[in-house]
C-alpha cells in the first residue's frame, strides 16, 4: 500500500507524524518503508537519527535515480544504522524499518516522462517487498506532488492500492491552507485529474490529519485560569464550524495528534522509553500515532464519505 503523507505550509508535523506512523507500523510486525520525496530539504534521516543522512545523502539517494536514472536508489535500515540507543536493535517480532533518503544539496524538479517511468518502477518493486510504502511529500502544490500523481495512473499501478494523508495544525490558518490544497484551484484532485485520476476515487482516498492539537479539557491545562480555558473552549468550536464548512471537519479526518513538548522542542520517534522510562514524552502522543498507524490500512477508515 502507498501512503502519500502531504501539507500546504511547512511546520504541519507532517514529516515528524508520518516518521512516527512508519515506526509504529512496524513495531506492529510489518515491513514499513519511508521515501523521502520532500526533494528540496531531505532532511527525514534526522529524525530516525542516521548521522549519515541527516539532510540526505551525497549521492545515491531518490536524486539520482530519478534524475540520473541510477538502478536503484540506496535504502538505510533504521534498526542498524540509527544512532538512537531505542533504535539500534530491531525488537522482537517488528518489521523492517527503511528509509529511502533524497540526495544532499539537491533541489525539487519538475515531472518528465522518464521520471515519472522510473518512480513508478521504484512504488511497484517496494509494493512487493513492503506491508506500506510512506512517501513524505514536499508541502504545498509542489512538483512531487504532480510526479506521484502522474506515476500512480499508470496502468501497472492501477492494483496497488494508494491513499493520502494531508497534515495540518488546528489554527484557522491551515484549515483553510489544507482545504485548499485539496479541493482548490490546482490543488490535488484538480491536478489528479488532469493525470486521468477519477477525481471521485480520488477524493475519497483522502483524510486529514491535525496536529499539534490543544485539548481545552485535558489535564495537561490544569494549569491555566478559568478564563483562559473558556477563551480556548470558544476558539475550538469555532475551528470545528471552519473545518466543516471548508471539507476538513471530522468527517473527513482520520487522525488527530496532541501537542506534545518533546516535539515542540525535537523532531524525533518517541519510543516507549521516552514516555514510560524517562517521561519525556505523554502518553496520549504515541496512542495517537499507534491508532493512526492501524487506521491507514483499516478499510472501515476510508468508507462512509
Amino acid at each position: 500500500m502507498l501512503i502519500f503523507a502531504t501539507s500546504d505550509k511547512g511546520g504541519t508535523g507532517r514529516s515528524v507524524t508520518s516518521s512516527n506512523v512508519a515506526y509504529r507500523h512496524a513495531l506492529q510486525g510489518h515491513d514499513a518503508c519511508y521515501l523521502d520525496f520532500d526533494f528540496g530539504s531531505p532532511t527525514s534521516g534526522a529524525i530516525f537519527d542516521l548521522p549519515e543522512a541527516l539532510a540526505g545523502i551525497e549521492t545515491g539517494g531518490l536524486h539520482t535515480y530519478l534524475l540520473e536514472g541510477s538502478p536503484e536508489p540506496q535504502r538505510i535500515n533504521v534498526w542498524a544504522d540509527s544512532q538512537r540507543e531505542a533504535l539500534r536493535s530491531r525488537p522482537a517480532g517488528a518489521g523492517r524499518l527503511t528509509l529511502v533518503p533524497g540526495d544532499a544539496g539537491r533541489g525539487e524538479f519538475s515531472s518528465a516522462p522518464g521520471i515519472v517511468e522510473r518512480c513508478v518502477t521504484l512504488f511497484r518493486r517496494l509494493d512487493e517487498e513492503y506491508d506500506l510504502i510512506l512517501v513524505d511529500l514536499s508541502a504545498g502544490r509542489s512538483y512531487a506532488t504532480e510526479i506521484v500523481l502522474a506515476a500512480t495512473q499508470h496502468a501497472s499501478l492501477q492494483k496497488v492500492q494508494s491513499r493520502w494523508l494531508v497534515f495540518h495544525r488546528w489554527t484557522r490558518q491551515h484549515i483553510v491552507a489544507a482545504s485548499g490544497l485539496v479541493y482548490g484551484k490546482y490543488g490535488i484532485i484538480e491536478t489528479g485529474g488532469h493525470h486521468g485520476h477519477d477525481t471521485a476515487k480520488l477524493r475519497d482516498s483522502i483524510r486529514f490529519v491535525r496536529t499539534a492539537v490543544l485539548d481545552p479539557s485535558s489535564p495537561d491545562q490544569a494549569g491555566l485560569r478559568a478564563e483562559q480555558l473558556a477563551w480556548l473552549d470558544v476558539c475550538n468550536r469555532r475551528l470545528q464550524d471552519l473545518a466543516s464548512r471548508k471539507g476538513v471537519g471530522r468527517l473527513n479526518m482520520i487522525g488527530e495528534v496532541p501537542l506534545d513538548p518533546v516535539l515542540q522542542w525535537q523532531e524525533q520517534l518517541i519510543s516507549n522509553d521516552d514516555v514510560w522510562l524517562h517521561r519525556t514524552a505523554n502518553e496520549r502522543t504515541v496512542a495517537a500515532f499507534e491508532e493512526l498507524s492501524k487506521k491507514i490500512v483499516d478499510e472501515n477508515a476510508w468508507v462512509g464519505l
